[in-house]
């Protein structure tokens, strides 16, 4: 025999010696992703979660959402979320998290929104509303992958389904911001501003961002008598909460120009949409305030980005008009919101 070939049993043993190092490796980064824990598995509210570091706010937020102390949160899309947190603390005397998430449909707000609720006593919920909230048949998902076993209480199995290429970096980075050498990408509580530095506004190509956004208002629309299924699904979370719980659903202000106009198949169902929530509201005890209407702020094009995206400005105006309504004052005078139900 060629002594340069191996024999039968040396092949065997370096096979085996190859997989018992590579099982090896294998339960090392499972074990290391498990103990940087980037994903928050093991947060709660007595164990708040460690630094996000995942961009990707459907990763990130479930920690948010398990751990830390807060006792509010703020649930919607990209259209709620420069709601500052500390802001709100200040204006609803209780300690907010925004998990708001860019283009969540409406059963992703509410499979969040379940996380938080289950964790914790909640002093105030706010559910920020928007179109997708006035569909007859809202899309349950959307392009952007929703890690469906990472929003189930204990997070089944969830130590294995992040030992991931995207789960291992996002623990090397956790531990980085551990030691010092780097910083998270997201604020603790789930606050960041997504919109460009207000040093840099163009507003003549905001008002070509606002134009290209701003739906035709006669386009087909829901008929006002179709069902709101989301807002059914709303309804039932305000009702499990207890009468403690300050409960506050705000139609967000997106440009007049993204809004149905009155007299149209879209401005009547947005108008049915709205009487439904306020309807709701009264029967909930929570407060409903409608920012979503042409006013002053929303016909302006240097208030916004583009059609949905206010400026941080409007964002205080928001959480000041919040604040106003919540301690039972009515209408803004200036035509910014209307108190819908209380």
């Amino acid at each position: 025999m060629n002594p340069t070939i191996p024999s039968g049993a040396a092949w065997r043993r370096f096979c085996r010696d190859a997989l018992g190092a590579t099982l090896l490796a294998g339960l090392a980064i499972v074990a290391f992703i498990a103990a940087a824990d980037p994903y928050g598995l093991r947060a709660a509210p007595g164990h708040p979660p460690g630094p996000i570091v995942d961009t990707n706010q459907r990763l990130s937020y479930p920690a948010i959402a398990r751990g830390g102390d807060f006792d509010a949160a703020v649930f919607g899309t990209s259209t709620a979320r420069l709601l500052d947190p500390a802001m709100l603390d200040t204006a609803l005397g209780a300690h907010f998290a925004n998990l708001a998430v860019n283009a969540a449909t409406p059963d992703e707000q509410m499979r969040l929104a379940a996380l938080f609720l289950a964790r914790r006593p909640v002093k105030a919920v706010l559910f920020g509303l928007d179109a997708p909230w006035c569909a007859a048949h809202p899309a349950a998902r959307t392009s952007h992958a929703f890690p469906d076993w990472l929003y189930e209480e204990g997070a089944p199995w969830g130590v294995l389904r992040q030992a991931n290429l995207r789960g291992l970096t996002a623990a090397v980075n956790a531990v980085q911001v551990r030691l010092g050498h780097g910083r998270p990408r997201i604020r603790g509580d789930g606050y960041g501003v997504f919109t460009p530095p207000e040093a840099s506004y163009d507003a003549a190509r905001a008002s070509a961002h606002i134009a290209a956004g701003s739906g035709d208002p006669n386009a087909p629309s829901d008929p006002p008598e179709a069902p709101f299924p989301a807002l059914d699904a709303l309804d039932a979370v305000l009702a499990s909460l207890p009468p403690e719980t300050e409960k506050i659903v705000a139609f967000m202000p997106v440009h007049a120009g993204a809004q149905g106009q009155p007299g149209t198949p879209m401005g009547r169902r947005e108008e049915a949409c709205k009487a439904k929530a306020a309807e709701i509201g009264a029967r909930r005890h929570a407060l409903v305030i409608d920012f979503r209407r042409i006013s002053p702020v929303t016909a302006e094009n240097t208030n916004y980005w583009d059609a949905l995206h206010y400026r941080l400005p409007i964002a205080a105006r928001v959480v000041a008009g919040l604040k106003d309504a919540a301690r039972g004052g009515g209408d803004d005078p200036h035509g910014f919101y209307r108190v819908l139900a209380r």
